[in-house]
């Protein structure tokens, strides 16, 4: 990546000598297949004499002109940056180039379908890969209108920020399309989809009266599969809550959703255009869990068009902010305003995990980072930017009340519509709203890194009633911050029907090591007592012994989803922190998943008892606990109503930990339909994960492979022939497959992401054992010579993660000692890394 970074100095520079107007940007989608053409005309002001550059990733640099004078490209252009000398007070900037289509999800990816071999075009643009489409000063606070002129073959369809306009023809083959400027944007969320996508249509009314087109895209080869009615439906829904929550009718003049092939993360907050990964388009049965994801995803890019979108932040140091909003806000607006009232549940279980998880490795920051460039940008889409922030923003609603919090951010956007900001302005409108003072708020919660630990402390008199409850807060010795808490304490009975419920619930403020809740003494001591009910605080939480022993019981008893989840993540928070055997997390998970309801929980225990299986039981109960495990998945399997999302994700995981002669076999009748099993259907994607399990285990091999291909010779068939292939249990097999990750030539992201799946999935790691030195002996080469998202995935995927060694911490310690500090960005993703090897061990030794 030399040579693309871009540092917070040299961006602060150059927003104190210019201040940008307009772009116009003429694109020749008809060029072939490696490059397009790309003209930008941009409009600024400048302190007169002052020089600057402009960004621009390019194939090669054809013409510049600065305010009518041509300079010449081979002088000022090095492919990433165009220098701009001795600019006027007023300036108009010409510049034709070559841009190049990519295929790693970065600037314009190119795609082709090979269902009917069209060709899809889609961009994505956050952080700063706007520069691969066209020239510009490539920051958040260098606002701009943004003008499209786009010659494409006349059989596509072509989506921007703007209304697609009619399209003039230029030939029989082509047609050229000018879109209307845009509002004053930040060029990361500008975009352009090309190609021929399929559409629905509908409209809605705004709150100003307006009516707003909506759209749902997709390739014609998926088309029949996209539920656009519920996508409507969630996106109605979001509209008419965010609309009143945030006193601001939605800014853009149309809304336009689109499933994209190839796409790198879950969706982008394109102005007025919003693309999302296909894997939310289903063309089979999948866990309600994923299409709860789907809407909450929905909402969360809904939110960016006004947070985000309409108004931005100033650097990204409040990347966090951003993305922690969206996340917060999507969250309550399904709880509140959608069929998805236990998100709570759900971001419980699956954010505040990742949060939790986040927060203790060794690269862990406050949610507030240093972001010194780009590359600290990049590694920053991070658990603490998503779910810790998110988890804090929960508390500091809990903190000021939820109608002041809604209060100041009206205020915020009343006042800073179109514009940029910082944290401090959205505080002050907070602290306004509320009254409360928040300047040590942020110090200790956005300023410090590192999760509390909350205990409770119970005393019982002779009687036992409570006679003592206090709530004991402990920091790790390497982030020692304890911080203050807006909490619930609930407690818990079984009733007349046998359900656990809630009979007392206390809501407190918490600070320093001991907080006593003297509303807890002297009532009769209750079957279970949960700190940190209703989950508001952001903190790992204990149970008492007595509370513990209980849930363990009784966790299927629980008459709400939330407090049941939060039990859930304590036992998982001490299986990770070694402080009980991870064989017992096992059991737990096998005799109550059972019994659980709600489908997110379901899939994030299953991830959960897979890690646990592979990387913290010890050596001497390893192999048969993970096949006791298996057979216990194929009980639930069988036991679990016909037809039901648990069914469903039971089967699979049952699949992907089969090992034994008889559990293959049982695969293998699933596949060939000699066992069948009520209610479960034998759907494409079903018969590649029974498919893939087979092959792992040495059942089926390439000819398998290829024959399953010809069946479903699509995007998603492709991708999960890659993922068979990869697990292919030979040592030749595995090579090549290394080989084709680690030179990123021949696969497209999306396809390096599928076959990295399959690599790691081995059922003896000694397969794998060889290639942990070659990983660290090339890794540095792979970062150097490839785009970030290239890079990171090949890092990230290919880190000897199945080898729980010693050996592997001696190989990840030589290799950081040796990077030192030359490439932070790789440094952290290692050292990440390396601490799930550490983990893993650590869990081992604890494990009897």
């Amino acid at each position: 990546m030399p040579g693309l970074n871009l540092t917070r100095e040299e961006a602060r520079e150059r927003a104190e000598h210019i201040s940008v107007d307009s772009y116009e940007v003429s694109l020749d989608l008809t060029r072939g297949e490696r490059i397009f053409g790309s003209t930008t005309t941009v409009r600024f002001s400048a302190r007169a004499g002052a020089s600057t550059f402009i960004d621009a990733v390019t194939d090669k640099v054809h013409r510049i002109t600065v305010n009518g004078a041509e300079i010449d490209p081979e002088q000022n252009s090095d492919g990433v940056r165009i220098q701009l000398p001795e600019l006027a007070a007023e300036n108009v900037v010409t510049i034709e180039a070559d841009a190049l289509y990519t295929n790693t999800g970065e600037g314009l990816h190119r795609f082709v379908d090979p269902v009917d071999q069209e060709v899809y075009l889609y961009t994505q643009f956050e952080v700063p890969d706007s520069r691969r489409m066209f020239a510009v000063f490539e920051q958040p606070d260098l606002k701009a209108t943004f003008q499209f002129t786009v010659t494409a073959p006349a059989h596509w369809d072509l989506i921007s920020n703007q209304t697609t306009p009619e399209p003039v023809a230029v030939d029989d083959t082509k047609k050229t399309w000018t879109f209307a400027p845009t509002p004053r944007l930040a060029s990361y969320v500008t975009a352009l989809i090309a190609g021929p996508y399929q559409n629905i249509r509908s409209e809605l009314t705004s709150s100003d009266g307006r009516v707003i087109p909506l759209g749902v895209f997709a390739r014609k080869s998926l088309m029949e599969f996209v539920d656009a009615d519920n996508i409507f439906t969630i996106t109605r829904q979001g509209f008419e809550f965010f609309e009143k929550q945030f006193g601001t009718p939605y800014p853009f003049e149309k809304y336009d959703q689109l499933f994209v092939p190839e796409f790198n993360a879950g969706a982008m907050e394109n102005a007025g255009a919003v693309t999302f990964l296909e894997s939310y388009v289903f063309r089979s049965k999948v866990p309600d869990a994923l299409v709860e994801r789907r809407a909450i995803t929905i909402l969360h890019e809904l939110a960016h068009m006004w947070f985000g979108d309409l108004v931005t932040m100033k650097w990204w140091n409040d990347l966090w902010l951003n993305e922690s909003f969206a996340e917060f806000m999507s969250t309550l607006a399904a709880a509140e305003a959608t069929e998805f009232t236990q998100s709570w549940t759900t971001f419980s279980s699956l954010e505040k995990s990742w949060a939790y998880a986040q927060d203790q490795l060794p690269s862990t920051h406050p949610i507030v980072a240093p972001i010194n460039d780009l590359e600290d940008v990049q590694v920053n889409f991070d658990g603490i930017t998503y779910a810790k922030g998110a988890s804090v923003l929960r508390q500091l609603v809990a903190w000021v009340g939820q109608e002041e919090f809604m209060a100041g951010v009206r205020s915020y956007f009343a006042k800073h519509a179109w514009k940029n900001t910082e944290l401090k302005d959205l505080l002050s409108e907070l602290e306004v709203s509320s009254g409360r003072d928040l300047s040590n708020w942020g110090a200790q919660w956005l300023e410090t890194a590192g999760v509390n630990k909350l205990e409770p402390r119970i005393e019982e008199d002779a009687e036992g009633k409570i006679s003592s409850f206090t709530i004991r807060q402990s920091a790790p010795e390497n982030h020692n911050t304890l911080r203050p808490h807006r909490l619930a304490v609930g407690t818990y009975d079984l009733d007349a029907s046998g359900k656990l419920t809630r009979t007392h619930r206390v809501e407190l403020d918490l600070d320093g090591e001991d907080t006593t809740v003297v509303e807890l003494e002297g009532i009769e001591r209750p079957a279970l007592i949960l700190v940190n009910d209703d989950d508001l605080a952001y903190a790992k939480i204990r149970l008492d012994e007595k509370s513990l022993a209980f849930a363990v019981d009784h966790l299927k008893d629980f008459e709400s989803s939330l407090p049941r989840t939060i039990i859930w993540g304590a036992a998982w928070d001490a299986t990770r922190d070694a402080e009980t055997p991870a064989r017992q997390y096992v059991e737990l998970v096998l005799n109550n998943i059972g019994n659980e309801s709600d489908s997110t929980v379901i899939m994030v225990l299953l991830r959960q008892l897979g890690t646990t299986l592979d990387s913290y039981v010890a050596d001497d109960a390893r192999k048969e606990l993970s096949e006791r495990a298996a057979d216990r998945l194929w009980e639930l399997s069988q036991q679990a109503q016909p037809g039901s999302d648990a069914q469903l994700q039971f089967v699979k995981a049952f699949a992907l930990r089969s090992r034994t002669t008889s559990q293959l076999d049982t695969v293998e009748a699933l596949l060939n339909g000699t066992q069948e099993l009520d209610g479960m259907s034998l759907d494409v994607d079903m018969k590649w994960a029974l498919l893939t399990a087979l092959v792992a285990g040495g059942r089926k091999g390439q000819a398998d492979i290829d024959a399953m291909l010809a069946t479903d010779d699509t995007a998603n068939g492709d991708l999960s022939a890659h993922t068979a292939r990869a697990a292919l249990p030979t040592l030749e097999a595995k090579r090549a497959m290394f080989e084709e990750i680690r030179s990123g030539e021949k696969l497209s992201n999306a396809q390096s992401r599928a076959a990295i799946m399959g690599f790691n999935r081995a059922h003896d790691s000694q397969l794998l054992a060889g290639f942990a030195e070659e990983y660290f002996g090339s890794i540095r080469k792979v970062w150097e010579s490839k785009s970030f998202d290239t890079a990171e995935q090949i890092v990230l995927g290919l880190f000897p993660v199945t080898q729980v060694a010693q050996s592997t911490l001696a190989s990840a310690d030589e290799f950081l000692k040796n990077l030192g500090d030359e490439i932070p960005a790789l440094r952290r993703l290692v050292l990440e890394s390396r601490d799930g090897i550490a983990r893993a061990l650590t869990a081992r030794a604890a494990d009897h």
